[in-house]
């Protein structure tokens, strides 16, 4: 699936490199509702071009989700800072 690296220049594969680091950091660097919602872009970083298939949990499901998340973000990042703001 990656044999595209093998071919590469050097010069190539530090482009490269740099192209999916700002992706990364993109989605780092995401803040507030931005967290939780659907990022494509990330997989638009990968060069094979397939359309992700995706499953949307049902809404009593998805809610549960969302509050493990919550709750694992105030175990991994408890001295986060904590505002409250509305998704637009």
């Amino acid at each position: 699936m990656d044999d595209d690296l093998d071919t590469m220049t050097i010069e190539r594969l530090r482009e490269e490199v740099r192209r999916l680091r700002a992706g990364i950091r993109a989605h780092r660097d995401s803040s507030l509702h931005e967290l939780c919602w659907h990022h494509p872009q990330l997989w638009e970083l990968l060069p094979e071009s397939t359309r992700a298939e995706i499953a949307v949990p049902e809404w009593p499901a998805f809610m549960r989700g969302c509050v493990r998340y919550r709750q694992s973000l105030d175990r991994q990042r408890p001295d986060a800072p904590r505002v409250d703001i509305e998704a637009e």
